[in-house]
């Protein structure tokens, strides 16, 4: 995952500071990515304004020290969506960091990238389990060290099976769960500004 497009997917919705990006990185994004420094969130913005995707504008604050704000600009709305609708390669690990991300911010960019996203997690984990399934999970041993407890080891290979064809499945029906209610969304009327009135 390129943590400058989940940067940029926070700046579409509001300008926010460098202080803003890195309390949500502690936070929410924690659960996004880990080991997350604010000094990677401060090079990453440097970079991006050097780039042309974001601006600022410095906020000056009494007593305390200025604060640069920064917003997305036109080239940077545009790489944000080439991310949001860039082919998805899903990775062997369910539940990766660059599918959380693209899903968390792409279904209110696009929906039609969400469903496709969607679509392409899910169709690649259920061939994952159709494969994988009935595979031959006999654990066997030759020579082992004697601190090796065999029977032990065949019981935590197997509570991991478990554990994992549980987790997975439960990731396939949220799937399936999200891309009904992606494909079902009707979007809220717009609201008339003041003043105007309903041609109906």
């Amino acid at each position: 995952m390129q943590f400058e497009y989940v940067l940029l997917a926070l700046l579409a919705g509001r300008p926010l500071s460098g202080y803003d990006l890195r309390k949500w990185v502690e936070t929410e994004g924690q659960f996004l990515r880990s080991r997350a420094h604010h000094s990677q969130i401060y090079r990453l913005l440097g970079r991006m304004v050097a780039d042309g995707w974001v601006a600022f504008e410095v906020d000056p604050r009494e007593g305390r020290p200025d604060a640069k704000v920064y917003r997305l600009t036109p080239v940077g709305r545009e790489a944000l969506m080439e991310w949001v609708r860039s082919p998805y390669q899903p990775p062997s690990r369910f539940q990766d960091a660059d599918f959380m991300s693209r899903f968390a911010f792409a279904a209110a960019l696009d929906r039609e990238a969400a469903i496709r996203l969607t679509r392409t997690e899910l169709d690649h984990r259920r061939a994952q389990i159709a494969r994988n399934r009935p595979r031959d999970r006999t654990v066997r041993f030759e020579d082992p060290l004697p601190e090796l407890d065999q029977a032990l080891a065949r019981e935590v290979y197997e509570e991991l099976h478990r554990y994992g064809t549980s987790a997975v499945d439960a990731w396939v029906a949220w799937l399936e769960h999200m891309l009904q209610r992606l494909e079902q969304w009707q979007p809220e009327p717009q609201a008339l500004p003041a003043g105007e009135e309903s041609a109906s």
